[in-house]
């Protein structure tokens, strides 16, 4: 490492939220929390990543207020007396340490597999039942449920505000229920909610405007979206510079503060003859802040990352001279953080002999 770290470390505010540094705690699914509450174990994990530096952490995916809006019975929803009490353990814990913290609201459409999840006598819901594109599984959503699903997400992050998160993250990314209206493969209506991108994007614009209505002006929403699908990791929502513009000005002008802009390799162009990622393309055609993800974190090459070898992987001098030049705003890291909840100090100081390799076990414990 040769550059001088301080671009990660220099504070970021909007409206009412401010962060000593740009270093985000990724969303990732951990699935700890029994019958969906967040128990003391959640609230402690949490609570270390702020006590370690980490300027902002995102939660793992919690499920809005619909039976079918979750894989698994471990992971944590975010509506209910104890759901709710169990993050406000959790907000007050990470407060208490000095952090800032975000829940990200999540349903997961078609990608809940009935025979795993609760229910599994009712059907996964999707724009048109499709797990993928041709794989039809279950019949289209009804007027009825996509008005639950709005209400869900704009119930919870009024309950969220109430009960002292400092935003909150919309779900948009991976193949998962919004990305699945996004997505001509999966979305094959031909009303009000299908056919054009505006019209595949009404869902995510009418949850984003019901939250705003049902929080404050001056509550953050964070969007994240990705090009990519679990379903097909070559999708992609727009070829073009242009079509990026159509699909995230609606988004844009719904009010969203702040883009999470998820890519598997943050380095890599989004589009060709511009070394813009796709953080910094979002950046210039919307004007807001965003957050850069993708391979920022502890894994086998790490070490090698900073210092530029290997040939998946990238210095963090690279980083910084992007934050530098104002190509994004803040920075997420996944696995690393799960590993070493000091990670951002170790990084500040310079302690980097002093971060712990990545490790798959580090996946079976909240440690």
């Amino acid at each position: 490492m040769s550059k001088n770290v301080d671009a990660l470390f220099n504070p970021f505010s909007l409206k009412g939220l401010t962060l000593p540094n740009r270093i985000v705690m990724a969303p990732m699914t951990r699935e700890f929390s029994p019958g969906g509450i967040p128990t003391n174990d959640v609230a402690d994990y949490y609570r270390r990543r702020a006590e370690g530096g980490t300027g902002l952490i995102i939660t793992e995916g919690t499920t809005i207020n619909d039976p079918v809006a979750t894989m698994g019975e471990r992971i944590p929803q975010i509506h209910g007396e104890q759901a709710l009490a169990g993050w406000e353990k959790t907000v007050k814990a990470v407060h208490g340490a000095g952090g800032k913290i975000m829940p990200q609201l999540w349903h997961v459409g078609m990608a809940r597999s009935p025979k795993k999840a609760p229910y599994p006598e009712l059907p996964s819901v999707g724009p048109s039942g499709l797990l993928a594109p041709g794989k039809q599984v279950s019949e289209p959503m009804t007027a009825a449920q996509i008005e639950t699903v709005i209400s869900g997400f704009a119930n919870a992050a009024a309950d969220a505000m109430r009960i002292g998160f400092d935003g909150v993250e919309i779900h948009g990314a991976h193949g998962y229920l919004i990305d699945q209206f996004f997505w001509s493969g999966t979305n094959q209506r031909t009303d009000e909610w299908g056919g054009s991108m505006a019209n595949r994007s009404r869902l995510a614009v009418e949850i984003i405007k019901r939250i705003r209505e049902a929080t404050s002006p001056d509550f953050p929403i964070v969007f994240r979206y990705s090009q990519w699908k679990q379903q097909d990791y070559t999708a992609r929502l727009a070829e073009t510079p242009q079509l990026l513009e159509e699909f995230l000005t609606p988004l844009n002008e719904a009010g969203v503060d702040i883009f999470h802009c998820s890519t598997r390799r943050y380095w890599e162009n989004e589009f060709d003859n511009s070394s813009l990622n796709l953080a910094g393309w979002t950046k210039k055609l919307t004007g807001k802040p965003t957050i850069t993800v993708g391979s920022v974190g502890l894994n086998e090459d790490f070490f090698s990352a900073f210092a530029g070898k290997g040939s998946n992987t990238r210095s963090i001098d690279d980083l910084i001279e992007r934050m530098d030049k104002g190509e994004f705003d803040l920075v997420a890291v996944g696995r690393a953080l799960i590993q070493d909840p000091n990670w951002a100090n170790k990084i500040r100081d310079g302690k980097l002999e002093e971060l712990e390799q990545y490790s798959g076990e580090a996946l079976t414990t909240l440690s």
